[in-house]
């Protein structure tokens, strides 16, 4: 049974499942699909285009499936899909797709802190936790378990690799190859995220196996000559193929 407060606007063909908890001063409009176990605190708005799945908690003042900010956009119905059991902190704001992919996605058991945006057609897999204020712009792809600090600008078709971390105040129009971390000012590699990848279970020998990898491909002076060397010298590493895979599918290039 839903628990909604008296104080919450819900259009009547909005498509509600069961044990949800909608507060005072929610709205929820027309074209929205929401699953069960969900949380809105007060004051969260879902916009026409949501689909969202379960045991999500949406805090104050969080807009979710908003109208894209992108002048292209004409009025297409375009969707905003939500996973499971993320949690997205007050101010946040997703906006739905544009013609150009239909809809923007966020996966699952992910954490969306206060005051950061995820702009139009934007692809974020699960276990990524993106820190205050940060800014995501069109068409930007996020591989899982990544972590974003506070306050990054990641320009539009830009795509972040797994199991990174970005420090804190980065801009960068490149992308991100996955298990490393990015900072300094411009956004530059910084290493391995050893820390990171030990908290998920990297044994050492892998976790030498991908800075070996990262050595052997900055080490090169072109860099498709280091992805065949990493290649041939780790042919069944998994990780290797997925920066190399990663690289050569770059179309904006990868920080350096």
């Amino acid at each position: 049974m839903n628990q909604i407060s008296p104080l919450a606007v819900i259009d009547p063909e909005a498509k509600i499942g069961d044990n949800n908890i909608i507060g005072p001063f929610c709205v929820i409009e027309k074209d929205t699909v929401i699953g069960d176990n969900n949380k809105l605190y007060n004051s969260v708005t879902i916009h026409n285009g949501a689909r969202i799945g379960n045991g999500n908690e949406f805090f104050p003042g969080a807009s979710i499936s908003t109208k894209p900010q992108d002048l292209k956009y004409r009025g297409e119905d375009t969707l905003c899909e939500i996973g499971d059991n993320n949690s997205i902190r007050e101010n946040v704001t997703i906006s739905r797709g544009t013609a150009s992919r239909g809809k923007t996605v966020v996966g699952s058991n992910n954490l969306l802190m206060e005051n950061m945006h995820v702009a139009h057609d934007c692809i974020l897999g699960s276990g990524i936790i993106i820190g205050n204020s940060t800014k995501l712009a069109g068409e930007v792809e996020i591989d899982d378990n990544a972590i974003i600090s506070a306050t990054v600008l990641c320009h539009q078709f830009c795509r972040i690799g797994g199991y990174v971390m970005i420090q804190g105040g980065c801009r960068f129009s490149q992308d991100i190859p996955p298990y490393i971390i990015a900072g300094k000012e411009p956004t530059k590699y910084c290493g391995i995220n050893i820390i990171g990848l030990r908290r998920r279970g990297f044994s050492n020998e892998l976790i030498d196996t991908i800075h070996d990898t990262y050595r052997i491909i900055y080490a090169n002076g072109l860099i498709k000559d280091g992805i065949k060397e990493a290649r041939a010298k780790y042919p069944d590493i998994k990780e290797v193929e997925y920066i190399c895979s990663f690289i050569e599918k770059s179309q904006r290039g990868i920080i350096r």
